[in-house]
């Protein structure tokens, strides 16, 4: 049976159980979906947009349809709570093995009007609310397809006009069985004037075969009404084995803001396509992005910024940290389409190299058909520059410790962006402990 099939077979078993399985439109969708996947596979190098990451090799890679035992829901609830510890007065949605635990879950006071919670749920409350939201099977690449077709359960965020929401909103996903696949799909609807921030994580468990992969396929969509201001974060902290596929995508109406931050420390191979479109004037958008490889890790952000209407303003800045054999990708689009005047937009990509087996890819590209515009980008690739580690060594420090400091110095930049300040902390203390003594740098955070 080829992998194809399996994925085919997976669906005829699955579909009928799956959320929203009586709503004919869900399975429309659904069904398009699936025969989409089965007619393009999973994307080849000879596609341009997956030149430097085919995912031909998951034609050779089996999975299960994950399902946690009470042994593995344990361990999710030990990391669960470290979290929660660090913002107890956040809203909490925990999800193990895609599928929604309300027991590890925590919301606090809501705001009249909006709604929290998971996608299943609102599949049953308010199922005309999400098939405006939901998203075609033409949508993204043939991995959003596959998510489209196996949804299970994901993420419901639903903001009533002018509903503000103070306190982050954490989306807690847990991959916990060895060899399995989960497929979360996460709704975010705000209405003209709201506002709120939404944070992912993704972890994984230890205690799997080290030789056993993990597959999250995940699709984020979120729809900001006019005026609305929504941030998007993203921490991806799966195991070593862990296949991480993410689509983002974003529609802004007049005047909206959004930002996204995708922070990659994890997982065998990660690939992230971020999307947003400009579908009125006045729209705002930064995207940020660091990513620590090491090993044969492969880590690609694909992204692309539609201005489709005049006076939107984009700035998108991604770095990445590589040692050993790693490799990292960029490939960024900034599109300003024609009378899309007085357009702002501003792309760079750096990238530090720690060894001279690292590879880093950059293709910041700019697609420009209007006037009376504003536009530029850049991209680096080098390693540790040798005047700063001399100063540094001239100054009593070890050439180890030097070279630390400096590479934490780079990535503290895109830090910087990130607002939200336990995420920033976590985000420091992952880079620092991929360096050797990287403990001692914890007094600059």
């Amino acid at each position: 049976m080829s992998d194809i099939d399996t994925w085919l077979a997976a669906f005829r078993t699955r579909a009928a159980t799956l959320s929203g399985a009586g709503l004919p439109w869900l399975a429309a969708v659904r069904q398009r979906a699936i025969e989409r996947f089965a007619d393009e596979g999973w994307p080849t190098s000879r596609i341009e947009a997956f030149r430097h990451t085919s995912l031909a090799f998951l034609a050779q890679q089996r999975f299960v349809a994950a399902q946690p035992a009470d042994s593995t829901a344990a361990m999710a609830q030990e990391a669960v709570a470290q979290l929660r510890r660090e913002e107890p007065e956040s809203h909490w949605l925990v999800f193990v093995d895609g599928v929604f635990a309300p027991a590890l879950s925590a919301l606090g006071g809501l705001p009249a009007g909006a709604q929290v919670g998971s996608l299943s749920q609102a599949l049953a409350q308010s199922p005309e609310r999400v098939e405006a939201a939901f998203g075609s099977a033409e949508d993204g690449a043939s991995p959003a397809a596959l998510n489209a077709a196996l949804a299970t359960d994901g993420a419901w965020v639903y903001l009533p006009r002018a509903i503000v929401i103070e306190a982050p909103i954490h989306l807690v996903f847990v991959a916990a069985t060895p060899g399995g696949a989960c497929h979360p799909r996460n709704l975010v609807v705000a209405e003209a004037g709201a506002q709120a921030t939404v944070v992912e994580h993704y972890l994984g468990l230890d205690g799997g075969a080290p030789e056993t992969s993990t597959l999250t396929n995940a699709v984020t969509r979120v729809q900001a009404g006019p005026d609305a201001r929504i941030t998007h974060m993203k921490l991806q902290q799966e195991s070593a084995q862990a296949i991480h596929l993410a689509t983002i995508d974003a529609a802004q109406a007049q005047g909206a803001a959004f930002d996204s931050h995708s922070l990659s420390f994890g997982a065998r191979l990660a690939r992230n396509d971020i999307v947003t479109r400009f579908q009125g004037e006045g729209c705002e958008t930064l995207l940020n992005g660091l990513f620590h490889v090491d090993g044969r890790r492969h880590v690609d952000h694909h992204t692309r910024i539609e201005h489709a209407h005049p006076r939107g303003t984009s700035r998108e800045f991604y770095r990445g940290i590589l040692d050993g054999a790693a490799r990292g990708v960029f490939a960024g689009r900034i599109i300003v389409a024609p009378g899309a005047m007085r357009t702002d937009a501003q792309q760079r990509t750096d990238n530090l190299l720690l060894s001279p087996q690292a590879e880093a890819d950059a293709r910041p590209e700019l697609e420009i058909y209007a006037d009376d515009v504003k536009c530029a980008h850049g991209a680096t690739v080098g390693q540790i520059d040798e005047a700063s580690l001399f100063y540094l060594r001239s100054r009593g420090l070890d050439e180890a410790h030097a070279r630390n400091l400096l590479t934490y110095a780079f990535a503290t930049e895109a830090l910087a962006r990130i607002r939200l300040a336990p995420l920033r902390r976590r985000a420091a203390a992952s880079i620092r402990a991929r360096l050797p003594g990287g403990e001692l740098l914890e007094e600059l955070s």
